[in-house]
């Protein structure tokens, strides 16, 4: 037989509903309360939340200043190119065309270690010659490359993941493109693509792609250069050669069996 206790907490259990009804709660009224509350609690007994909350911002900062640097070494770049200073392009343009041809006339091993040896030695031969001027002359100047030594050229994971980040866009671009042109996504585009392969074979076999890297860095720097003194005849030849480009195009697509035309969304 069950119990009294057993009976009793039956009973309970049975006839409290009847006698007791809940009032409802204002969801609308302790809603804004408890975002306040957990607010406090979050500000005052959680620091590590706090530093969660916080970090937004400081990354969007980082960001902010990866993507200014990254700015500013584009602009450095392009005013290389334009030769807004001769003499930093003069010196930039033949130390890489110089390494250029030095690779192509010798190994990739010996151009680096020429390359450091020569360093070494004029570095070597000047911290010696300080050394000895400084004995001579009693003077306490210290280590010639004392700024250089002391100067920061470290690199910043965040300058890291801007440049990834800017790279992993360009990249996605050419996966998705190189797809669309093997699958024939545009027939007029594949077949265009495969002209300039069957030329390029042709190119091959002609020059390496050191001497194409040569001919590239010469046209790098000598384009912009030329354009400047040339532009409007420049323009109005490219002009020409862009509308014989589409004529020729339009009529390919008109007479290609099937062909497409490209619909391209504004």
């Amino acid at each position: 037989m069950p119990s009294k206790l057993s009976c009793f907490l039956l009973m309970l259990t049975t006839v409290t509903p009847f006698l007791y009804k809940p009032r409802p709660i204002c969801t609308s009224c302790i809603q804004p309360l408890a975002v306040s509350t957990e607010s406090k609690w979050t500000q005052v007994w959680n620091p590590h939340r706090r530093e969660e909350m916080a970090e937004p911002t400081s990354s969007t900062s980082l960001a902010n200043n990866s993507s200014s640097s990254l700015r500013e070494l584009t602009n450095a770049v392009l005013q290389l190119v334009h030769w807004k200073e001769p003499k930093k392009t003069a010196a930039a343009f033949g130390a890489s065309l110089l390494i250029l041809v030095s690779v192509a006339t010798l190994s990739v091993i010996s151009v680096v270690s020429y390359l450091l040896l020569t360093c070494l030695c004029v570095t070597i031969t000047f911290r010696v010659y300080k050394s000895v001027i400084q004995a001579v002359q009693k003077s306490d100047d210290g280590h010639p490359f004392r700024s250089l030594l002391d100067r920061d050229i470290s690199v910043s994971s965040e300058w890291i993941r801007a440049l990834a980040d800017q790279s992993l866009v360009y990249v996605n671009w050419f996966v998705s493109q190189t797809r669309r042109l093997i699958l024939v996504e545009d027939l007029v585009d594949s077949l265009k693509v495969a002209t300039v392969m069957w030329v390029m074979t042709y190119v091959g076999a002609i020059f390496n792609g050191v001497t194409l890297l040569i001919i590239a860095d010469i046209i790098f720097f000598t384009t912009p250069l030329i354009y400047k003194k040339k532009k409007a005849q420049i323009d109005r030849y490219v002009e020409l050669i862009q509308s014989r480009v589409e004529e020729t195009k339009h009529k390919l697509q008109d007479r290609l069996p099937g062909a497409v035309k490209k619909v391209r969304a504004e």
